[in-house]
């Protein structure tokens, strides 16, 4: 009897188990846990012989990263990377999805860490391969994601001469890096595999590591650097003096704002208790949206360029502002006031305006510890008026939301989609217009996850992060909010996702336009041109792939849509059309 091995998901059939011959199940038999079909099995027999071959290089460097957490790694196999991907198939910890286009197996990669914290890997060759990968690595760096990105180099004896698919990779990614460095000898494996993952954490940001081809094939055998015992505990925060100094200067404050940011995220229960405490307003980023229910009477919304009004006149009138895990973009838009600061990058203290007191440590560790120290005040004026002002806001997006006009406002879309995604679901936004709608509209419950590109704000991220979301939360619902702009960037990508059975919705506000930069256009004076797209079919495009396709033009039809699209097991593209303008 002989045991047969999933290459999608490495579950094994064990004929003697089963009692049914591996030969002998039909055709259209697929795997019990990831659906793949029989085609994709691979005898163990010849995995075991395999085994007996010498150890490499990559078999090393594979392990190394396994054992410290890493258990995906998004790319495209080619000529220089051919040592590592054979080391990834033969380890049955990691699991590589094979993407379309190396920009999508970087977006998936920030995503993941963006969502879990954890490190996975983006595999690119040498040449082409590395630079497709920069916009996602730079997207992971501008927001702190902890990634890896494994690289191929030509062989070492043709580096400096020139040779096909040959640059300079140590420099091309120096600028994106917490760590960088060329594994040149078999002796530097462990050594660079364990440096490059406590980097991406502790730095949160991009490790690289370039392999040359003649590398990865070279024999090697070393033992696997356990992590126990490497990494040191981030639970940490500031003296207790300095703790209490922040407390009586929040005491002195009638009308303090908490503004939360993304390093404060899942904090939200130790918020508002804090907030509670001393009758504040809960602000958050568009990054740190749905820290707290954002229906809860302490939530006023985000403030910046997708500002609730509530959210708007709260910050400017405060006499306090303590700021949380923010990095103060200009889009966020903090205004210079007292302020009391928290976070774990002593870089971000000050960064911008001086503070009162500033708290270096974990949000995790120092809100609790506020919490504790300040005095209880029931401010029953100013909590009035934070319900007032909410009321108001939430009029206003009652209002916009109107489901007779056609083509279909985005603000009722996002009503809809308000309505029929679960309470748990994990939703990936891409850049642009249906970006402006879903921060400004959308009311997010905590329970729920997002993840978007920040700081790069780049189109194309919103159905690499569903996903990377899809991998990390199998038993949840994965949602992705696009435009047609930043859909048709990586829709190649969706082949992806019905290959590997991911049950993604992708919902496209199709404006035939890329209408954030027409609205800007017009903002600023500029006459409307070249921000018209061809219009696409994309419900179409999804069938033909082998998914769903669900197309919406008229309103009366997008309850019914969405509510199917998200009843549905299988991937699916909601294709709705809507107009570039606002308010109108």
């Amino acid at each position: 009897m002989a045991k047969f091995r999933c290459t999608v998901c490495n579950y094994v059939y064990d004929e003697a188990k089963e009692k049914v011959k591996f030969s002998d199940l039909p055709k259209e038999w697929m795997c019990p846990v990831c659906g793949a079909p029989k085609t994709v099995f691979v005898l163990l027999a010849e995995e075991a012989a395999e085994e007996k071959r010498e150890r490499t290089v990559s078999d090393v460097l594979i392990e190394q990263i396994a054992e410290w957490g890493v258990r995906y790694v998004f790319g495209i196999p080619g000529t220089s990377t051919l040592g590592i991907v054979d080391a990834i198939r033969k380890n049955s910890k990691i699991q590589y999805i094979q993407v379309r286009h190396e920009q999508t197996a970087a977006f998936m990669a920030s995503a993941y860490g963006k969502l879990t914290g954890h490190v996975a890997a983006c595999l690119g060759v040498s040449g082409p391969g590395a630079t497709n990968l920069a916009t996602g690595l730079y997207d992971a760096s501008l927001d702190h994601s902890p990634v890896l990105a494994l690289t191929g180099l030509v062989a070492r004896q043709l580096i400096g001469p020139g040779s096909v698919q040959e640059i300079d990779q140590y420099s091309f990614f120096e600028p994106i890096c917490v760590f960088n460095k060329i594994l040149m000898s078999e002796e530097q494996t462990t050594m660079l595999a364990t440096l490059a993952i406590r980097h991406a954490l502790l730095n949160r940001g991009v490790a690289h590591i370039g392999v040359p081809s003649d590398v990865q094939k070279l024999p090697y055998d070393a033992p696997i650097l356990p992590l126990e015992g490497r990494m040191p505990n981030l639970a940490f925060g500031q003296e207790e003096a300095l703790v209490e100094k922040a407390a009586r200067v929040i005491d002195q404050a009638e009308r303090p704002v908490i503004i939360a940011g993304f390093g404060a995220r899942g904090q939200g229960t130790k918020l508002l208790k804090l907030a509670t405490k001393i009758s504040a307003p809960i602000v958050t980023t568009f990054r740190a949206k749905g820290i707290i229910d954002e229906d809860h009477a302490l939530c006023a919304g985000c403030h910046g360029g997708i500002a609730s009004t509530a959210a708007a006149s709260l910050v400017r009138k405060a006499d306090l502002l303590i700021v949380i895990g923010c990095s103060f973009s200009d889009l966020t838009q903090i205004p210079e006031k007292r302020m009391v600061q928290v976070d774990i990058n002593m870089k971000m203290i000050a960064k911008n305006y001086p503070v009162e007191v500033g708290l270096i440590g974990n949000s995790a560790v120092l809100i609790p510890k506020l919490a504790e120290k300040v005095r209880e005040k029931q401010n029953a004026t100013y909590l009035k008026e934070i319900a007032q002002l909410k009321r108001e806001w939430l009029e206003q997006l009652r209002r916009e939301a109107d489901p007779s006009l056609k083509p279909i406002r985005p603000p009722y879309i996002m009503k809809v989609l308000n309505e029929k995604i679960a309470d748990d679901a994990v939703i990936s936004l891409d850049v642009g217009e249906n970006c402006w709608w879903f921060g400004r509209n959308f009311q997010m419950k905590r329970t729920q996850k997002m993840v978007m590109s920040g700081y790069l704000a780049s189109m194309g991220f919103g159905l690499p992060g569903a996903m990377a979301a899809a991998l990390a939360y199998p038993d949840r619902q994965i949602v992705c909010i696009t435009g047609d702009g930043g859909f048709s960037m990586v829709m190649e990508d969706f082949l992806t996702v019905l290959k590997y059975r991911m049950p993604v919705k992708v919902f496209v506000l199709n404006n035939q336009s890329l209408g954030m930069i027409q609205q800007e256009q017009k903002v600023e004076g500029y006459e409307k041109w070249q921000t018209d797209l061809y219009g696409f079919n994309f419900a179409e495009f999804a069938k033909n792939a082998g998914g769903v396709g669900i197309k919406v033009v008229e309103p009366a039809e997008l309850e019914g849509a969405v509510e199917k699209a998200l009843s549905l097991s299988k991937a699916v593209v909601v294709d709705i059309d809507t107009d570039p303008r606002r308010f109108l």
